[in-house]
């Protein structure tokens, strides 16, 4: 019998690569999560040896968690939007500052299928990546196509993981 598998092949392999490489290179990674919920860090723990890699993980689903577990400023926020590239970067650094990661990733967006606008339609998802130590700004806003909210949190994760390949 084969292994059972609780996550879409395509994403465990990623996982595997991320544990793999980050492990060869002695780099201890985080991941601040919005809209995936803790689905990279899900995909990172099904590879046997994670832990070696994986410091932590954040779910901080709420304004008030990415405040008070992340550090963002309210003002930020306020001004620019919990999905915007600006908090996934302050989301990233605080990843950093709360952990002992080497490099954090961060995700926000809108996995619909509420909570779109004419600016932010739904499948609009910000990333950022932070290395200890460089506080140069590494975020990006992406529309990610998908009919339902499972394919956007999917295609997001996936491109979460490619982040914190080195």
């Amino acid at each position: 019998m084969g292994k059972q598998l609780l996550f879409p092949t395509d994403l465990v392999e990623l996982a595997e690569r991320v544990i793999v490489e980050n492990k060869a290179l002695g780099r201890m990674i985080a991941v601040a999560e919005s809209c995936t919920g803790g689905l990279v860090c899900a995909a990172l723990t099904e590879v046997p040896g994670s832990s070696s890699v994986l410091d932590r993980g954040f779910v901080t689903y709420s304004n008030e968690a990415k405040q008070e577990m992340l550090g963002v400023q309210t003002d930020l926020i306020e001004a620019f939007g919990a999905v915007s590239p600006a908090t996934a970067w302050a989301m990233a650094q605080g990843a950093i500052k709360q952990s002992q990661a080497d490099v954090a990733v961060a995700i926000s967006g809108i996995a619909g299928p509420d909570g779109g606008s004419e600016l932010k339609p739904v499948g609009t998802v910000v990333f950022a990546r932070a290395f200890r130590g460089d506080d140069e700004v590494n975020a990006e806003q992406q529309l990610i196509e998908g009919n339902d909210r499972a394919t956007i949190r999917h295609k997001a994760a996936l491109v979460a993981l490619e982040l914190l390949l080195p």
